[in-house]
Protein backbone atom coordinates (compact mmCIF):
# COMPACT_ATOMS: atom_id res chain seq x y z
CA UNK A 1 0.00 0.00 0.00
CA UNK A 2 1.33 3.42 -1.00
CA UNK A 3 0.50 6.06 1.58
CA UNK A 4 1.43 9.42 3.01
CA UNK A 5 3.07 12.29 1.19
CA UNK A 6 4.34 11.29 -2.24
CA UNK A 7 6.00 13.96 -4.36
CA UNK A 8 5.13 14.51 -8.02
CA UNK A 9 8.69 15.49 -8.88
CA UNK A 10 9.66 18.47 -11.00
CA UNK A 11 12.29 17.85 -13.69
CA UNK A 12 15.14 20.40 -13.46
CA UNK A 13 16.63 21.65 -16.72
CA UNK A 14 20.17 22.85 -17.30
CA UNK A 15 21.11 26.13 -19.01
CA UNK A 16 21.22 24.41 -22.41
CA UNK A 17 17.70 23.04 -21.95
CA UNK A 18 18.72 19.46 -21.24
CA UNK A 19 17.66 17.50 -18.17
CA UNK A 20 19.90 18.49 -15.24
CA UNK A 21 20.69 15.02 -13.93
CA UNK A 22 22.79 16.20 -10.98
CA UNK A 23 20.18 18.69 -9.77
CA UNK A 24 17.45 16.09 -10.20
CA UNK A 25 19.21 13.41 -8.19
CA UNK A 26 20.16 15.87 -5.45
CA UNK A 27 16.52 16.97 -5.33
CA UNK A 28 15.31 13.38 -4.99
CA UNK A 29 17.77 12.76 -2.16
CA UNK A 30 16.58 15.93 -0.37
CA UNK A 31 12.97 14.82 -0.71
CA UNK A 32 13.68 11.56 1.05
CA UNK A 33 15.75 13.16 3.80
CA UNK A 34 12.90 15.63 4.41
CA UNK A 35 10.46 12.77 4.98
CA UNK A 36 8.60 12.21 1.72
CA UNK A 37 7.06 8.74 1.66
CA UNK A 38 7.55 8.21 -2.06
CA UNK A 39 8.44 9.96 -5.31
CA UNK A 40 6.87 10.13 -8.75
CA UNK A 41 9.19 10.99 -11.67
CA UNK A 42 7.92 12.10 -15.10
CA UNK A 43 4.34 12.88 -14.21
CA UNK A 44 2.67 16.03 -15.49
CA UNK A 45 4.52 18.06 -12.84
CA UNK A 46 7.72 16.60 -14.29
CA UNK A 47 6.78 18.03 -17.71
CA UNK A 48 6.51 14.60 -19.24
CA UNK A 49 4.62 15.92 -22.31
CA UNK A 50 7.74 17.83 -23.39
CA UNK A 51 10.33 15.15 -22.64
CA UNK A 52 11.54 12.89 -25.41
CA UNK A 53 10.99 9.20 -24.81
CA UNK A 54 14.71 8.81 -24.18
CA UNK A 55 14.66 11.61 -21.60
CA UNK A 56 11.56 10.17 -19.96
CA UNK A 57 13.21 6.80 -19.47
CA UNK A 58 16.48 8.34 -18.32
CA UNK A 59 14.71 10.39 -15.64
CA UNK A 60 13.05 7.23 -14.30
CA UNK A 61 16.45 5.53 -14.18
CA UNK A 62 18.04 8.52 -12.45
CA UNK A 63 15.25 8.54 -9.89
CA UNK A 64 15.50 4.84 -9.08
CA UNK A 65 19.27 5.21 -8.74
CA UNK A 66 19.00 8.22 -6.41
CA UNK A 67 16.31 6.62 -4.26
CA UNK A 68 18.31 3.44 -3.73
CA UNK A 69 15.33 1.56 -2.34
CA UNK A 70 14.65 4.00 0.49
CA UNK A 71 11.08 4.87 -0.59
CA UNK A 72 8.77 3.70 -3.37
CA UNK A 73 9.24 5.05 -6.89
CA UNK A 74 6.02 5.35 -8.89
CA UNK A 75 7.10 6.09 -12.44
CA UNK A 76 4.91 8.12 -14.77
CA UNK A 77 4.03 5.85 -17.68
CA UNK A 78 1.03 7.43 -19.33
CA UNK A 79 0.29 8.25 -22.95
CA UNK A 80 -2.76 8.71 -25.13
CA UNK A 81 -1.26 6.03 -27.38
CA UNK A 82 -1.69 2.65 -25.69
CA UNK A 83 1.43 1.13 -27.23
CA UNK A 84 3.55 4.02 -25.89
CA UNK A 85 2.12 3.58 -22.39
CA UNK A 86 2.85 -0.14 -22.60
CA UNK A 87 6.46 0.64 -23.50
CA UNK A 88 6.84 3.14 -20.64
CA UNK A 89 5.34 0.65 -18.17
CA UNK A 90 7.68 -2.11 -19.31
CA UNK A 91 10.61 0.28 -18.96
CA UNK A 92 9.49 1.32 -15.46
CA UNK A 93 9.54 -2.34 -14.46
CA UNK A 94 12.99 -2.98 -15.96
CA UNK A 95 14.38 0.21 -14.37
CA UNK A 96 13.35 -0.96 -10.91
CA UNK A 97 10.35 1.28 -10.23
CA UNK A 98 7.85 0.01 -7.67
CA UNK A 99 4.77 1.00 -9.66
CA UNK A 100 3.63 2.89 -12.74
CA UNK A 101 1.29 5.89 -12.76
CA UNK A 102 -0.82 5.79 -15.92
CA UNK A 103 -2.98 8.78 -16.85
CA UNK A 104 -6.29 8.40 -18.63
CA UNK A 105 -5.75 9.03 -22.36
CA UNK A 106 -5.94 12.73 -23.12
CA UNK A 107 -7.46 14.26 -26.28
CA UNK A 108 -8.64 10.87 -27.66
CA UNK A 109 -11.62 10.97 -25.26
CA UNK A 110 -12.17 7.19 -25.14
CA UNK A 111 -15.37 5.57 -23.91
CA UNK A 112 -15.47 3.68 -20.61
CA UNK A 113 -14.88 0.47 -22.57
CA UNK A 114 -11.92 2.13 -24.30
CA UNK A 115 -10.51 3.12 -20.91
CA UNK A 116 -10.86 -0.44 -19.66
CA UNK A 117 -9.14 -1.93 -22.70
CA UNK A 118 -6.36 0.70 -22.56
CA UNK A 119 -5.48 -0.16 -18.97
CA UNK A 120 -5.92 -3.89 -19.48
CA UNK A 121 -3.46 -3.82 -22.38
CA UNK A 122 -0.88 -1.99 -20.24
CA UNK A 123 -1.56 -4.34 -17.34
CA UNK A 124 -1.01 -7.37 -19.54
CA UNK A 125 2.15 -5.92 -21.10
CA UNK A 126 4.09 -5.15 -17.93
CA UNK A 127 4.21 -7.03 -14.64
CA UNK A 128 4.21 -3.95 -12.43
CA UNK A 129 1.60 -2.44 -10.06
CA UNK A 130 -0.40 0.23 -11.87
CA UNK A 131 -2.03 3.31 -10.38
CA UNK A 132 -4.75 4.89 -12.50
CA UNK A 133 -4.40 8.67 -12.83
CA UNK A 134 -7.88 10.13 -13.23
CA UNK A 135 -7.70 13.85 -14.04
CA UNK A 136 -10.70 14.99 -16.09
CA UNK A 137 -9.56 18.62 -16.04
CA UNK A 138 -6.55 17.81 -18.21
CA UNK A 139 -7.52 14.64 -20.06
CA UNK A 140 -11.19 15.57 -20.67
CA UNK A 141 -12.35 12.07 -19.75
CA UNK A 142 -13.50 10.82 -16.36
CA UNK A 143 -13.18 7.16 -15.44
CA UNK A 144 -16.33 6.03 -13.67
CA UNK A 145 -16.24 4.18 -10.36
CA UNK A 146 -17.80 1.21 -12.14
CA UNK A 147 -14.99 1.07 -14.71
CA UNK A 148 -12.40 1.43 -11.96
CA UNK A 149 -14.02 -1.42 -10.03
CA UNK A 150 -13.87 -3.57 -13.13
CA UNK A 151 -10.18 -2.77 -13.60
CA UNK A 152 -9.45 -3.40 -9.93
CA UNK A 153 -10.23 -7.07 -10.51
CA UNK A 154 -6.97 -7.26 -12.49
CA UNK A 155 -4.21 -8.19 -10.03
CA UNK A 156 -1.80 -5.34 -10.85
CA UNK A 157 -4.34 -2.49 -10.92
CA UNK A 158 -3.75 -1.40 -7.34
CA UNK A 159 -5.03 2.16 -6.89
CA UNK A 160 -5.92 5.58 -8.21
CA UNK A 161 -4.54 9.08 -8.15
CA UNK A 162 -7.83 10.96 -7.96
CA UNK A 163 -7.69 14.50 -9.33
CA UNK A 164 -11.42 14.90 -9.83
CA UNK A 165 -11.68 17.22 -6.78
CA UNK A 166 -14.93 15.35 -6.04
CA UNK A 167 -14.71 14.51 -2.34
CA UNK A 168 -17.54 12.01 -2.60
CA UNK A 169 -15.44 9.98 -5.05
CA UNK A 170 -12.88 8.42 -2.67
CA UNK A 171 -15.58 7.13 -0.34
CA UNK A 172 -17.67 5.83 -3.24
CA UNK A 173 -14.57 4.13 -4.67
CA UNK A 174 -13.65 2.58 -1.33
CA UNK A 175 -17.16 1.23 -0.80
CA UNK A 176 -17.31 -0.16 -4.34
CA UNK A 177 -13.82 -1.71 -4.54
CA UNK A 178 -12.76 -2.27 -0.94
CA UNK A 179 -10.20 -0.93 1.55
CA UNK A 180 -7.15 -2.48 -0.12
CA UNK A 181 -7.46 -0.35 -3.27
CA UNK A 182 -4.99 2.51 -2.82
CA UNK A 183 -6.67 5.93 -2.84
CA UNK A 184 -4.29 8.82 -3.45
CA UNK A 185 -5.39 12.42 -3.82
CA UNK A 186 -4.03 14.44 -6.71
CA UNK A 187 -5.23 17.76 -5.31
CA UNK A 188 -3.15 19.36 -2.56
CA UNK A 189 -5.80 21.81 -1.38
CA UNK A 190 -8.31 19.05 -0.63
CA UNK A 191 -5.90 16.30 0.40
CA UNK A 192 -6.77 16.61 4.09
CA UNK A 193 -10.47 16.16 3.38
CA UNK A 194 -9.63 13.29 1.01
CA UNK A 195 -7.95 11.46 3.90
CA UNK A 196 -11.10 11.85 5.98
CA UNK A 197 -13.07 10.28 3.12
CA UNK A 198 -10.97 7.11 3.24
CA UNK A 199 -7.86 8.19 1.33
CA UNK A 200 -4.40 6.82 1.99
CA UNK A 201 -2.20 9.69 0.83
CA UNK A 202 -1.52 12.41 -1.70
CA UNK A 203 0.61 12.66 -4.83
CA UNK A 204 1.61 16.23 -4.16
CA UNK A 205 2.93 19.25 -6.02
CA UNK A 206 3.40 21.27 -2.83
CA UNK A 207 5.71 18.65 -1.33
CA UNK A 208 8.29 19.61 -3.96
CA UNK A 209 9.01 22.69 -1.84
CA UNK A 210 7.55 21.76 1.58
CA UNK A 211 8.30 18.05 1.87
CA UNK A 212 8.75 18.03 5.64
CA UNK A 213 5.49 19.85 6.32
CA UNK A 214 3.52 17.67 3.91
CA UNK A 215 4.98 14.51 5.44
CA UNK A 216 4.21 15.84 8.92
CA UNK A 217 0.55 16.38 8.05
CA UNK A 218 0.15 12.82 6.82
CA UNK A 219 2.06 11.36 9.75
CA UNK A 220 -0.17 13.28 12.17
CA UNK A 221 -3.27 11.90 10.44
CA UNK A 222 -2.01 8.31 10.68
CA UNK A 223 -1.12 8.83 14.36
CA UNK A 224 -4.54 10.29 15.13
CA UNK A 225 -2.96 13.57 16.20
CA UNK A 226 -5.73 15.76 14.89
CA UNK A 227 -4.47 18.95 16.54
CA UNK A 228 -1.12 18.77 14.70
CA UNK A 229 -2.87 17.63 11.55
CA UNK A 230 -5.15 20.68 11.55
CA UNK A 231 -2.33 23.08 12.36
CA UNK A 232 -0.13 21.87 9.51
CA UNK A 233 -3.10 21.63 7.12
CA UNK A 234 -3.91 25.29 7.74
CA UNK A 235 -0.28 26.34 7.47
CA UNK A 236 0.08 24.70 4.07
CA UNK A 237 -3.09 26.10 2.49
CA UNK A 238 -1.62 29.41 1.23
CA UNK A 239 1.18 27.45 -0.43
CA UNK A 240 -1.29 25.12 -2.17
CA UNK A 241 -3.10 28.16 -3.51
CA UNK A 242 -0.14 30.17 -4.74
CA UNK A 243 1.46 27.22 -6.52
CA UNK A 244 -1.53 27.07 -8.86
CA UNK A 245 -1.89 30.78 -9.66
CA UNK A 246 -0.27 29.98 -13.01
CA UNK A 247 -0.01 26.78 -15.01
CA UNK A 248 1.83 24.10 -13.03
CA UNK A 249 4.74 23.46 -12.77
CA UNK A 250 5.70 27.10 -13.44
CA UNK A 251 5.07 28.37 -9.89
CA UNK A 252 6.49 25.32 -8.12
CA UNK A 253 9.63 25.45 -10.25
CA UNK A 254 10.02 29.12 -9.36
CA UNK A 255 9.60 28.18 -5.71
CA UNK A 256 12.20 25.43 -6.00
CA UNK A 257 14.57 27.93 -7.62
CA UNK A 258 14.09 30.31 -4.68
CA UNK A 259 15.10 27.40 -2.43
CA UNK A 260 18.22 26.87 -4.53
CA UNK A 261 17.15 23.45 -5.78
CA UNK A 262 17.07 24.07 -9.53
CA UNK A 263 16.64 26.68 -12.24
CA UNK A 264 13.07 27.93 -12.76
CA UNK A 265 13.18 26.91 -16.42
CA UNK A 266 10.22 25.20 -18.05
CA UNK A 267 9.90 23.97 -21.62
CA UNK A 268 7.65 25.48 -24.24
CA UNK A 269 4.70 25.77 -24.52
CA UNK A 270 5.06 26.70 -20.83
CA UNK A 271 6.73 30.07 -20.29
CA UNK A 272 8.26 31.72 -17.20
CA UNK A 273 5.77 33.00 -14.64
CA UNK A 274 5.35 36.74 -14.32
CA UNK A 275 7.39 38.80 -11.87
CA UNK A 276 4.20 39.48 -9.90
CA UNK A 277 3.47 35.76 -9.56
CA UNK A 278 7.06 35.08 -8.57
CA UNK A 279 6.83 37.76 -5.88
CA UNK A 280 3.64 36.16 -4.58
CA UNK A 281 5.30 32.75 -4.49
CA UNK A 282 8.26 34.14 -2.58
CA UNK A 283 6.02 35.97 -0.10
CA UNK A 284 4.05 32.81 0.66
CA UNK A 285 7.20 30.70 1.01
CA UNK A 286 8.39 33.15 3.65
CA UNK A 287 4.99 33.32 5.32
CA UNK A 288 4.76 29.54 5.61
CA UNK A 289 8.31 29.37 6.90
CA UNK A 290 9.78 27.35 4.06
CA UNK A 291 12.08 30.15 2.89
CA UNK A 292 14.15 32.29 5.24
Amino acid sequence: MFQGSLTALITPFAADGSVDADAFQAFVDWQIKEGSNGVIPVGTTGESPTLTHEEHKRVVELCVEAVGGRVPVIAGAGSNATHEAMDFARHAKSAGADAALVVTPYYNKPSQEGLYQHYKAIHDAADIPIIIYNIPGRSVVDMSVATMARLAKLPNIVGVKDSTNDLARPLATRLEIGPDFCLLSGEDATAAAFLAQGGHGCISVTSNVAPALCAQMHAAWRAGDLATFATVRDRLMPLHQVLFTDTSPGPVKAAAALLGKCAPTTRLPLVPISDATRDSVEAVLRRVGVLG
